[in-house]
């Protein structure tokens, strides 16, 4: 448990500047997305993925969400958020969406996977990397499939984006300026969800609750016993420190020649699996409290990390047998 002395660079560095970082991007993402919909950019920004949207039955929303994700996920989550406050889709498509997004996110977070991977694990990198872009490019193509048979195909929407567009074309002065208006009237809700979580969450580390939950997690590995012994090191520090502290203990080994690509593969293939909770709950739920309605939020988390861990480990289990 942490001790209990506050002082004020604590306060700053642990909470005051990450909640200031987190309102920012998140600021940032919400005034993109409500420009996106000022200027009817929706279907442009959506074609990159119009093959993908057609075959799943997905609007210009989601395809427009899905192209954003590769550049900002909290802007991307955002055009979905008030796609669905304004009903304009319906609560399964929400949830395919955000799932459907799981590739450009993907694509996102390569350059930093990569920075850390390919110096600590060299080849098992490629291994790694390329079981994980699988998974990301197995769940699109899933998401897609099951958008095709349960969400009603949209013939039509085309000409009547087109038809609003010729409706209303707005100068940029007024997009900003309709822009903002939508702006203020989010990120009060947004700051009202966002700021009361998060310190809430500072405290909880505050008082070792996260700790605890890691070590619980690490140390009730027993259901591991398939991996070899020396790799379990690498998932207890997956789950109990970062994903970089794995990483520097599957590079030691490696250089000691202690284990193969493969044992390190596996192992941090399985910490990212059983390290999914903990992350999900601290990194992901108090920026998606402050897009979504707290309810939502945790659907949706629960839905898509539970989506994402079951395509991991189908993946995970599929390299471990034909590798062996």
């Amino acid at each position: 448990m942490s001790d209990g002395n506050l002082t004020i660079p604590l306060l700053w560095n642990g909470l005051l500047w990450p909640l200031v970082r987190i309102l920012f991007f998140v600021s940032l993402g919400v005034l993109a997305g409500n420009f996106i919909e000022a200027l009817n950019w929706t279907r442009q920004v959506a074609r990159l993925a119009r093959p993908l949207t057609r075959l799943g039955h997905l609007s210009s929303i989601s395809g427009a969400s899905f192209s954003m994700a590769f550049f900002s996920g909290v802007a991307a989550n955002t055009m979905l958020a008030e796609a669905y406050d304004q009903g304009r889709i319906e609560k399964l498509e929400l949830i395919l969406a955000n799932l459907f997004n799981s590739l450009p996110r993907f694509f996102l977070h390569l350059p930093t996977v990569l920075f850390l991977t390919a110096p600590l694990i060299k080849g098992a990198a490629f291994f790694y990397v390329g079981l994980t872009l699988a998974a990301a490019v197995i769940q699109t193509g899933l998401v897609v499939l099951v958008g095709h048979f349960m969400l009603s195909p949209r013939e039509g929407e085309e000409q009547d984006v087109t038809s609003e567009n010729r409706k209303e074309k707005l100068t940029w002065k007024q997009a900003l300026s309709r822009t903002w208006t939508r702006f203020q009237k989010r990120i009060g809700k947004i700051m009202c969800f966002t700021v009361p979580v998060y310190i809430l969450f500072f405290f909880f580390n505050r008082l070792g609750l996260f700790d605890f939950a890691r070590s619980f997690l690490s140390e009730h590995v027993s259901f591991l016993s398939w991996l070899n012994p020396q790799t379990l090191g690498i998932v207890a520090l997956h789950v109990g420190a970062e994903f970089a502290a794995g990483l520097a203990a599957a590079g030691a080994l490696l250089d000691a020649s202690s284990i193969s690509y493969r044992d390190v593969v596996l192992a941090l293939m399985v910490g990212n699996v059983v390290a999914t909770p903990i992350r999900a709950l601290r990194h992901q739920f108090p920026y998606y409290v402050g897009i979504f309605k707290p309810r939502l939020a945790i659907e949706l988390i629960l839905v898509s990390q539970g989506f994402r861990v079951a395509v991991i480990v189908l993946v995970t289990v599929i390299y471990g047998v034909l590798s062996a």
